[in-house]
């Protein structure tokens, strides 16, 4: 979630402010763009012309969206989650039509003339963008490790020395599992940059978002030619079963709008090809 800067200063408060979704290459039909809503309390979708990119906006009232009013809408899970949903729906809605590169949520301008200008100054790192995202999608993999085991206390005396000489061989046995299962997850990550364009690790994700106490070891996401679509997803089921007889789980999911990748700064994702 951002606001880019909205450029040129007004002497009236404005009425309406422009977001915009995202770039693409090609304008978005218009007929899609009308089936296509966007957020509840704005205009329609349409497409606003930046040099040679295109741009996927909305109109929505400067009320709504000012920067008080939307960092209000944004601390509310519920208004947060309409937000969001607009937004990927627009962003959709642009990649149907091609590469398209998403923009943080609630990117905000003044008018079109200042998105217009904002996004022409950033026209050829969005045009080479869009190139390499050409028939390219964003592919989820996720392991998961075991969790400890509750250690038997076991047999034998009681005292104090029996007691922390099992507790400390208790928290190397959980240390040293730990360490071969980030092992194991580090060698699924290496074995899937083979297939991919680009990769990047992000942080694993909590239990409360997984819902699981198994912890996450890997949160990877991977940038793969869609030629290479089947030989990706078989590599992953061919990692997923050997990764089960060690008490891991990997999982896949896509394939996505590349959004792990729609960012032009060179250091932002790690090129593996």
């Amino acid at each position: 979630m951002s606001t880019l800067p909205a450029g040129r200063a007004t002497t009236a408060e404005p009425r309406t402010l422009l977001c915009v979704f995202a770039v693409t290459d090609s304008p978005v039909p218009p007929d899609v763009l009308a089936r296509t809503p966007g957020h509840d309390d704005g205009g329609p979708l349409r497409t606003l012309a930046a040099g040679e990119v295109h741009l996927v906006v909305q109109d929505v009232p400067a009320a709504e969206y000012g920067e008080a009013a939307l960092a209000e809408r944004l601390n509310r899970p519920d208004a947060l989650e309409r937000c969001a949903r607009a937004h990927h729906r627009a962003v959709e809605v642009a990649a149907s039509a091609g590469p398209a590169v998403p923009l943080p949520m609630a990117t905000l301008y003044l008018d079109d003339h200042n998105a217009v200008r904002a996004m022409t100054a950033r026209e050829a790192s969005l045009r080479a963008l869009l190139e390499r995202l050409r028939d390219r999608t964003e592919w989820a993999v996720k392991v998961h490790g075991p969790t400890a085991g509750a250690a038997a206390d076991g047999e034998g005396a009681a005292d104090g020395r029996s007691y922390l000489r099992r507790a400390s061989a208790r928290r190397r046995t959980e240390r040293e599992t730990r360490e071969q299962a980030l092992a194991r997850a580090h060698a699924v990550d290496r074995e899937l940059r083979r297939y991919a364009v680009a990769a990047t690790r992000h942080r694993p994700q909590s239990e409360r978002l997984t819902g699981t106490n198994v912890p996450q070891l890997l949160n990877g996401a991977y940038l793969v030619d869609d030629a290479r679509r089947e030989e990706f997803t078989q590599a992953v089921g061919r990692l997923a079963r050997e990764a089960s007889g060690t008490g891991l789980e990997v999982t896949v999911s896509g394939p996505w709008i590349p959004y792990s990748f729609a960012r032009p700064e060179p250091d932002a994702v790690e090129v593996v090809a």
